[in-house]
C-alpha cells in the first residue's frame, strides 16, 4: 500500500474511487488473473485447499467493486497481482489470502474484526499489520517520516515476516504501474523504493523482487540513462546471445564429460547492476565487458567445487575475482561460488555455481525458508529459521535503544549499504565473523558483545599484538584483550569503526554512562546561549512549547533534549529557536481583535504610527507583532499590489488588490482593510518562495499534461497541487499551484506555458 500524504481521504496514489476510465489495451480481466493465481498455487502446493483463496477473492472483489485504478482498470486487479507475486514466491495460502485482502481495511468499510470472523485471526493479523504500515504522521519532515516508516516495518517483521513480504509485493506491483503517475510522484516513489524497499528485499535475500525494484526505480529516477542503456544493450542483443549460447554449450559439454549433472543457462546482467558498475568505475557501456553471467545449478556442494575445477581448467580465471559464498555465506543467507573468467576472444564473463537449494534461497530469500512454509509444528525447524534472522533482531535492538528517529535512519541506511564488500575473520575458537570491509578490532569486539567492546584495551591478530586502528584482512584470527579497569570506549573510536552495530553500541555507552554529565552540560549551554542573545529562558520553558520541541526532534523527555545538546546531537540554537517560534505563535494569537482595530483607527486618523516588518517579508502599517499570512483565495506574490485585511482573531491576511473576495466586502468589513507593502530589501523576502495558482484552458489532447509538467520541471518549479477537469465540449481546465519567488518569474512561466500547443488561455486565481 502506498502512503496517503498527497491524496484525498482514503484514495491512494494508484487508484481512483467511483470513477471509470478508459481501460488499457493490454487489459487482463480479474477472472483470468484469478485463474492464473490458482494455477501457480497448485503448481507448488497441489494438495492445498483453495476454497479460502477463492472466498478471499470474492470478498475483495465485492469490497473494491466501485473502485478503479488510475490506469482505468478495476481496483481488484491490484490485490490479485499482489497475490500472484506472493504465489510466485511459493508462500503459504494464508499469505496469499492476506495479499488479496490487504487493502480492504484501509480502503473499504470492511474491518479487521470482520476478516477475523470470516477467515481467521492469523489472516486478520497479517492484513492489520500491512494496513498499519501506512498510518504515519505527515506533520513531520521527510527524514522523520522515512525513519518512522522503517521503524513500523521492522516492528511488523518482529510480529510476522509475512507482513513485509506482502508489503514488498504491493510496492512491486505499484512500481510496475507507475507510468500512470505524475513525473513528480514517479520520482518520489522511485527514490523511496531505491532507499527503503529494494534494500530490505536484498537484506531478506529476495533477489527476484530486489532486481525488478532496482530496474524500475532506475527507469523513473534516471529516465534518459535507462532509455539509452536499454537501447544500447538491445542493439547488440543478438551478438551477446550468440556469445552466451556458445559459452553455455561449451561449459555443458565439459561438465557432462566430468559426470556432473547440472542445469546451465546464461543471462545478461540486469540494468541497475550495469548502471552501478558504470558509475562506480566511471566507464561507458562499451568499456564494461562482463555484461553477462552463466549460472550452473547442481545437486550437491561437492558438485559445486567439482564444477569449479572443470571451469578453471577450461578458462583462465581473473585474479582476485573469485568469491566463495558457500563457505562464507552473505548475511542474507545467499550462497554461491562466483568466478570471473576470460572467455573466447578475450571476453570476460562471470560464472555462478550453486545447488538447487542455494538457488531457491538466492531467488526467494527468507520466503524460501520461513517457518510458515510448511506449517508451524516443527520446533527444530522453527529454531533453525529463527537463527537466520540475526540481522532483524539487531535492528529491533536498535529500535529499543534509540529515541532519535534521524539517528535510527542514518544507522539503518549505512547498514543497508549492500554494495560494500565484506571481510571474513575468525574468533579464537574458529567461529566466522562477517564485518564490513575496512573494519578494525573494535568492530570485531562489538560484534561479539557490547560488554567485550566496552572493556576492550587491546587486540591480537594471528597471535601478534596490533594497534586498534589495524584493518582486518580476510582470514585473520582475532583475540580481544579486555580489562575490568577499562574506563570504556573513546570518542575517537567512532571515526575508526566501520560497522553500524559498533557505532550504535559506542554511542549508546556515551548516552547511558554520561547522561547526567550531558544533561548538565546541555543545560549550561542553553542558558549561556540565551544570555548571549538576550532571551529570557523562563518565558520559553512552558510545557506546551517544550512538548512540541520534543515531538519535533523525536525525544521522550526534556532531559533527553539537554543530553542531546550536551553530547552534540543537537545545537542549542536549534532548540531555542524552535521554542521561540512556538512562543511567538502563542504571543501573536494573544493580540485581540479590538486592539488591532483600535490601531487601524489611529492610523487612519493620522495619529502617530509606524510600519512594522513581519517575518513574512511584508510591511504592515501601524501594527506591531501581529501574525501575517497570505490568503489562499488569490495567492499574492512579490510584485503584486497588495492590501491587508484584519481577520477576527487570526492577525492580518494579505490579498491582491484585484481579489474578488475583497471587491465583494461589505462597508463594515472594509473598515478592516489596512495598507501593506512588500519589504523587498529584506533577506527573508529575497530568499522566500511563494505559492501561486493559475488555471490553464486547453483543447483536450493526449500529452498536454506532460508538456505542462515538462516546462515546470525544466524551470525547477516545485508543484504543490494539480487538478484536471475536462468539459463535454473537449476543453481541459488544468489548475496548478506552484512555488515561485515573485511576479516576474510567474510571468515568465506563464509565457512559456502559453507556447504549448493546444493551450487557449491562462489566468491567475482571484478568489
Amino acid at each position: 500500500m502506498e502512503d496517503k500524504a498527497n491524496s484525498i481521504g482514503n484514495v491512494k496514489d494508484n487508484d481512483v474511487k467511483n470513477s471509470k476510465k478508459t481501460i488499457p489495451s493490454d487489459y487482463t480481466s480479474p477472472e483470468e488473473l484469478y485463474l492464473r493465481l490458482v494455477k501457480i498455487v497448485e503448481s507448488y502446493h497441489p494438495s492445498a485447499d483453495i476454497s479460502m483463496i477463492e472466498k478471499a477473492y470474492r470478498v475483495a472483489d465485492l469490497a473494491h467493486k466501485e473502485q478503479f485504478r488510475k490506469s482505468g482498470e478495476p481496483y481488484i486487479i491490484h490485490p490479485l497481482c499482489v497475490a500472484i507475486i506472493l504465489a510466485e514466491l511459493e508462500l503459504d495460502k494464508e499469505t496469499i489470502v492476506a495479499g488479496l485482502l490487504h487493502d480492504v481495511v484501509e480502503d473499504t468499510v470492511c474491518t479487521v474484526e470482520e476478516i477475523s470472523k470470516d477467515f481467521n485471526d492469523e489472516i486478520a493479523l497479517l492484513v492489520d499489520g500491512v494496513t498499519k504500515l501506512t498510518q504515519l504522521n505527515y506533520s513531520k519532515d521527510k527524514v522523520e517520516i522515512q525513519a518512522e516508516n522503517l521503524r513500523k516495518m521492522f516492528l511488523a517483521m518482529a510480529k510476522d515476516i509475512r507482513v513485509i513480504l506482502i508489503k514488498l509485493a504491493d510496492r512491486l506491483h505499484n512500481m510496475r504501474t507507475l507510468q500512470f503517475q505524475t513525473p513528480i510522484k514517479q520520482k518520489e516513489k522511485a527514490r523511496e523504493t531505491m532507499d527503503i524497499y529494494a534494500p530490505i528485499a536484498q537484506r531478506l535475500g529476495i533477489s527476484k523482487i530486489k532486481i525488478e525494484l532496482d530496474d524500475l526505480s532506475l527507469k523513473y529516477l534516471e529516465p534518459e540513462v535507462y532509455k539509452d542503456l536499454t537501447e544500447k544493450i538491445n542493439s547488440r542483443k543478438g551478438e551477446r546471445e550468440e556469445i552466451i549460447n556458445g559459452i553455455v554449450k561449451e561449459v555443458r559439454y565439459h561438465v557432462i564429460a566430468a559426470d556432473i549433472e547440472a542445469k546451465i543457462d546464461g543471462r545478461v546482467k540486469h540494468f541497475f547492476s550495469i548502471y552501478k558498475k558504470m558509475v562506480n568505475q566511471n566507464k561507458t557501456l562499451d568499456q564494461i565487458f562482463d555484461l553477462f553471467a552463466v549460472r550452473i545449478i547442481v545437486e550437491s556442494v561437492k558438485d559445486c567445487y567439482a564444477a569449479l575445477g572443470v571451469i578453471h581448467e577450461m578458462y583462465k580465471p581473473i585474479p582476485g575475482r573469485f568469491k566463495d559464498y558457500i563457505a562464507m555465506p552473505k548475511p542474507n543467507m545467499y550462497q554461491s561460488l562466483h568466478t570471473t573468467l576470460i572467455g573466447p576472444g578475450g571476453q570476460p564473463f562471470e560464472i555462478q555455481i550453486r545447488t538447487y537449494e542455494m538457488h531457491r534461497t538466492a531467488e526467494f530469500g527468507i520466503a524460501a525458508h520461513w517457518k510458515y512454509k510448511e506449517g508451524h509444528d516443527g520446533k527444530n525447524s522453527q529454531d533453525t529459521e529463527e537463527a537466520k534472522l540475526t540481522w532483524l533482531r539487531q535492528i529491533l535492538e536498535w529500535q529499543r535503544d534509540m529515541s532519535d528517529n534521524k539517528e535510527f535512519l542514518s544507522l539503518l541506511k549505512s547498514d543497508l549499504d549492500l554494495f560494500s564488500e565484506s571481510v571474513y575473520c575468525f574468533t579464537p575458537t574458529g567461529d566466522v565473523k562477517n564485518l564490513p570491509n575496512g573494519s578494525t578490532p573494535i568492530d570485531f569486539a562489538y560484534s561479539i558483545h557490547s560488554a567485550v567492546g566496552n572493556k576492550m584495551v587491546g587486540a591480537r591478530v594471528n597471535g601478534k599484538l596490533v594497534n586498534i586502528e589495524y584493518v582486518i584482512q580476510n582470514g585473520d584470527r582475532i583475540e580481544i584483550i579486555t580489562s575490568q579497569n577499562s574506563k570504556g570506549p573513546s570518542r575517537d573510536w567512532l571515526s575508526l569503526v566501520k560497522s553500524t552495530q559498533a557505532k550504535n553500541k559506542i554511542n549508546q555507552w556515551f548516552k547511558t554512562e554520561l547522561k547526567e554529565d550531558n544533561i548538565t552540560k546541555g543545560k549550561d549551554m542553553i542558558i549561556a546561549y540565551c544570555k548571549t542573545k538576550g532571551i529570557v529562558l523562563s518565558d520559553l520553558l512552558k510545557t506546551e512549547f517544550m512538548s512540541r520541541v520534543m515531538s519535533k526532534y523525536g525525544f521522550r523527555d526534556w532531559d533527553s533534549i539537554y543530553a542531546a545538546v550536551g553530547h552534540g546531537g543537537l545545537k542549542e540554537g536549534q532548540v531555542i529557536n524552535k521554542l521561540k517560534d512556538e512562543f511567538d505563535k502563542k504571543h501573536k494569537k494573544d493580540i485581540t481583535d479590538e486592539k488591532v482595530l483600535e490601531t487601524i483607527t489611529d492610523v487612519k486618523e493620522n495619529k502617530p504610527a509606524s510600519f512594522a516588518k513581519s517575518r513574512s517579508g511584508i510591511v504592515v502599517e501601524g501594527i506591531h507583532d501581529v501574525a501575517v499570512r497570505f490568503s489562499k483565495c488569490c495567492s499574492p506574490v512579490p510584485g503584486d499590489e497588495i492590501v491587508g485585511f484584519v481577520t477576527r482573531g487570526r492577525g492580518v491576511s494579505i490579498h491582491r488588490t484585484d481579489c474578488i473576495n475583497l471587491m465583494n466586502l461589505s462597508e463594515e468589513d472594509r473598515a478592516r482593510l489596512i495598507e501593506a507593502e512588500w519589504n523587498v530589501s529584506s533577506d527573508k523576502a529575497q530568499g522566500e518562495l511563494y505559492t501561486a495558482e493559475i488555471k490553464i484552458y486547453a483543447n483536450n489532447r493526449s500529452g498536454v499534461l506532460v508538456d505542462v509538467s515538462k516546462i515546470l520541471t525544466e524551470n525547477k518549479i516545485d508543484v504543490t497541487s494539480m487538478t484536471v477537469r475536462t468539459s463535454k465540449q473537449g476543453t481541459a481546465t488544468i489548475s496548478v499551484g506552484f512555488e515561485i519567488n515573485g511576479v516576474e518569474q510567474l510571468r515568465y512561466i506563464v509565457a512559456k506555458l502559453r507556447s504549448i500547443e493546444s493551450v487557449l488561455d491562462i489566468e491567475r486565481t482571484t478568489g
